[in-house]
């Protein structure tokens, strides 16, 4: 039997490998390829493709929300997330969002091809440093009472504070979902006071720490003195 497969991910390199390994199984076809969330929702509608292979980390529209979307319009459509980020919440938010599996990126090529077969044929798989910190988030004491403020925030607040946390301002931010620049200044006010936040800057660590974001890259001191003129 032959199976349909997109791909949904940024990094060129590793859409194109990925592309590489599924196309050395006989029965898997590549039918294409999407580079941001908002690109991965439009081209399943339109492709209904036997399986997404859905990066978690896209720009804008994230992999998780953007999962969301097309459970929403097509509940049957089969997801694997991919994570580069050894993190519980990434790992419980892309299969809340109605993932079949989740695995980090840099797992073997066995280990992905395992992972696509198993949940092409209808079953759940997860990665086993992912599965260790889902058990481990399960078996923490008193975790009721370890609830994050993260928990509280809708669909809309986690997307904005995602393109927040990129960089995004309220008005490109409102630019990307078609949303007034008002609405997003409320929707802001309103996740940053649930995660009791007070500037941007918060919200970026926030970001990273909870593995929904690149740690950002800082300029070394000899690059830092070539932008600025000044020899160190």
């Amino acid at each position: 039997m032959s199976y349909r497969i997109l791909v949904a991910e940024d990094h060129p390199l590793l859409r194109h490998g990925l592309r590489a390994l599924l196309s050395t199984h006989p029965d898997y076809t590549v039918v294409d390829e999407a580079a941001d969330g908002r690109e991965a929702v439009l081209k399943t509608l339109k492709l209904h493709p036997d399986l997404v292979l859905m990066d978690l980390s896209l720009p804008g529209t994230s992999g998780i929300d953007a999962t969301a979307q097309i459970r929403r319009r097509l509940p049957r459509q089969k997801v694997l997330a991919l994570s580069e980020y050894d993190s519980e919440i990434h790992a419980s938010e892309a299969l809340r969002a109605g993932c079949s599996g989740c695995l980090r990126k840099d797992c073997s090529a066995e280990e992905m091809m395992l992972a696509v077969k198993t949940v092409l044929a209808g079953r759940r798989f997860l990665g086993q440093e992912l599965a260790d910190l889902l058990l481990d988030g399960m078996l923490r004491p008193n975790k009721a009472n370890d609830a994050m403020p993260w928990d509280t925030l809708s669909s809309r607040e986690r997307t904005i504070f995602k393109l927040i946390a990129e960089g995004g301002t309220n008005r490109s931010t409102a630019a990307y979902l078609n949303l007034s620049a008002k609405t997003i200044e409320k929707h802001r006010a309103s996740l940053m006071r649930k995660l009791r936040l007070s500037s941007a800057v918060e919200l970026t660590l926030l970001a990273v720490d909870l593995g929904l974001v690149h740690r950002p890259q800082m300029p070394s001191r000899t690059h830092a003195a070539l932008d600025t003129g000044v020899a160190g």
